[in-house]
């Protein structure tokens, strides 16, 4: 009811409905009923086999939405990055935003086969990645939305851009405005889809740099709360493990939440790029992050990024590989 929404549950609303028209390009191919009569139980089998990657991964739901704002920001929501390399793909996993640090391909698998068990060539993988997006925000006490499906499977993979496209966690404030812009998104859709941080897990090499010699005298970026920053060289020593993990929320690291914004107010932010949205001077974003709320209709340009649709593509058999390969 919304007499009795929080503020938390309202910013967690207005940030799913912008993670769904990203997620969920508007397109008059994609619909909600697609698999209605071809594969009726194809949401029940996403969420049930993320439930019982959950027991033993808490990092799982974090993992799989990352792996769907990775496919989409090249190429569109294509299902790419799932490809492996073969003779004729250079794989996106192996790009550097993605190498050693994109996971949970082998639950993508175990859907993949328990949908194909019970509907054999008929839904996409770049379905399951949308799916598997709604179904992980849910399961983290998120709010649910109505994915639109319809998507068909790339053919090929594009490593190179990859390695252009998806921002980076050392993106500064303007690269990472250029990125969404490139893509046909604005800074609310920036502000709005980077809060998908408040919840996973980043490797100690995505923020390292931050901690130590930062500045021209030697000193730790100054956009960091002193007491973060000394947590932050417990947990990442300057010649310890670079692939340790930190939670990207300190408060609530597995829950989907607005504590990401509130993280950014208190200078708390683990990444440069989060932080990167409320330190830099005079920043548009910083007002965005103030707001926690944003205007619904500010999000349809996010249907810039299309899908496959149609007779583009393929329905792959197995996710990692074209058919006929």
């Amino acid at each position: 009811m919304a007499g009795s929404s929080t503020p938390s549950s309202l910013t967690a609303v207005t940030l799913l409905a912008a993670l769904l028209l990203f997620l969920n390009p508007s397109n008059a191919q994609l619909t909600a009923n697609f698999y209605a009569k071809t594969c009726p139980s194809v949401s029940s089998i996403v969420q049930t086999v993320i439930q019982e990657a959950l027991q033993s991964d808490p990092r799982i739901t974090a993992s799989l939405l990352r792996l769907h704002f990775h496919d989409c920001f090249v190429d569109g929501c294509d299902g790419s990055l799932l490809l492996d390399n073969s003779p004729t793909i250079k794989s996106e996993k192996d790009a550097a935003p993605n190498f050693k640090s994109a996971r949970g391909f082998n639950v993508v698998d175990k859907i993949k086969a328990a949908i194909e068990s019970a509907c054999p060539g008929t839904v996409s993988c770049a379905d399951i990645l949308a799916l598997a997006a709604q179904a992980s925000v849910s399961l983290s006490e998120g709010p649910y939305w109505t994915v639109l499906l319809g998507r068909r499977d790339s053919l090929t993979a594009n490593q190179a851009g990859a390695n252009t496209s998806i921002p980076s966690p050392f993106d500064s404030y303007n690269n990472l405005v250029s990125k969404f812009s490139a893509v046909g998104l604005d800074i609310t859709d920036l502000v709005t889809l980077s809060g998908a941080h408040t919840f996973g897990r980043a490797q100690c090499k995505s923020f390292n740099p931050r901690l130590y010699n930062f500045t021209a005298n030697g000193g730790p970026d100054p956009t960091i709360n002193p007491w973060y920053l000394t947590n932050l060289r417990k947990l990442c020593p300057q010649n310890g493990d670079s692939s340790f993990l930190a939670d990207l929320d300190p408060t609530t690291p597995n829950l989907f939440d607005n504590h990401y914004y509130s993280n950014l107010q208190k200078i708390e932010g683990l990444l440069l790029s989060d932080q990167e949205l409320y330190s830099t001077t005079g920043a548009a974003t910083i007002s965005i992050v103030n707001s926690f709320s944003f205007d619904q209709s500010a999000f349809l340009n996010m249907g810039n990024i299309s899908p496959l649709t149609g007779s583009n593509g393929e329905i792959r058999f197995n996710c990692r590989k074209v058919n006929w390969s």
